[in-house]
């Protein structure tokens, strides 16, 4: 093969990876969480917003999510770069350079700011500059590094997404949205800190005060019971409050009593056979315990409707 010809593949392969790799620092997998919560916000709050007018305010979440999380990867590369499961991001491995990133970051989070601000209403628009702002300094920069309640506290960014698309159709705060809010809020260290027994090594080597590092693991599988608990009554408490029926009370009962279920045999396994089968399988469970929670909301609304009409 001449050179020319290799210059040239490389020349046609190089601009997909140079896109998925900014994409990557978007964090696209926790940006689809937050846009699909954000979205049920959007959904079942009183009111009506014109679907062109609702895509801009789930866009502007997700636009959001994605500043937040490339700031995020910024700051932590010289973490990144220590853990396994991190060290091929784009930025410790050197395919974007730090100012880029950066300089991206914070152009998304001013932009997906003015969107929401111009698409809905100002209280959305603060909502989301609350969210994004919490997330960069207070989990980021003051908490991750420095206490094993990172999580605990941090896990607020995460549970704005249903409240500020709530607020997007309605202008205003409400007690249903508060309770989804709540419902991530709890669900979060449940769900990391399985993910951090099985990726303790890495925390440790990394020198991140995770729970399972700094209290060790039977500390850590006893506060995810507790967790899982406490979470049972506030996933019920939409349909307590009455916003929404019992079809979706009856998949919060039984999604709940499941993640209490993976809680006990986490708890009861062996701590160090804990990474290598349960907690694996908790956490793959709670992705899916908080996205059918959130898509039964607007079902449950969709069939009540169906019934009474």
């Amino acid at each position: 093969m001449s050179d020319t010809t290799q210059i040239l593949r490389a020349f046609d392969e190089a601009p997909p990876t140079r896109v998925r790799d900014y994409v990557d620092l978007l964090k696209p997998r926790v940006m689809s969480l937050v846009v699909f919560t954000g979205l049920v916000g959007v959904m079942i709050a009183p009111g009506h917003l014109h679907p062109f007018t609702a895509a801009l305010a789930v866009l502007a979440i997700a636009l959001g999510s994605g500043a937040a999380g490339c700031i995020n990867m910024w700051y932590e590369r010289d973490l990144d770069a220590l853990m396994a499961r991190t060290a091929n991001r784009p930025l410790p491995a050197g395919r974007v350079a730090p100012d880029d990133a950066l300089g991206l970051g914070v152009l998304l989070s001013i932009f997906s700011v003015l969107l929401m601000a111009v698409s809905t209403n100002f209280v959305a628009a603060g909502l989301l500059t609350a969210a994004i702002l919490f997330y960069v300094f207070i989990y980021t920069v003051w908490l991750k590094r420095r206490t094993p309640q990172n999580i605990v506290i941090g896990g607020a960014a995460g549970a704005f997404p249903p409240m500020i698309g709530w607020a997007a159709v309605t202008g205003d705060v409400s007690l249903i949205s508060i309770a989804l809010f709540g419902l991530i809020f709890l669900w979060t260290p449940p769900h990391f800190w399985a993910l951090a027994l099985y990726r303790s090594d890495d925390y440790r080597r990394a020198g991140v005060p995770m729970l399972p590092v700094v209290a060790g693991p039977r500390e850590t599988k006893r506060q995810m019971l507790i967790y899982t608990f406490v979470l049972l009554p506030v996933a019920l408490v939409p349909t307590l409050m009455g916003a929404v029926g019992w079809l979706y009370g009856a998949v919060a009962l039984v999604l709940s009593l499941s993640f209490i279920g993976h809680a006990v045999t986490v708890w009861r396994a062996a701590d160090d056979a804990t990474g290598h089968g349960p907690a694996r399988r908790m956490f793959r469970f709670s992705l899916i315990y908080l996205a059918a929670l959130f898509a039964a909301l607007p079902v449950d609304q969709l069939v009540s409707r169906m019934l009474a009409g």
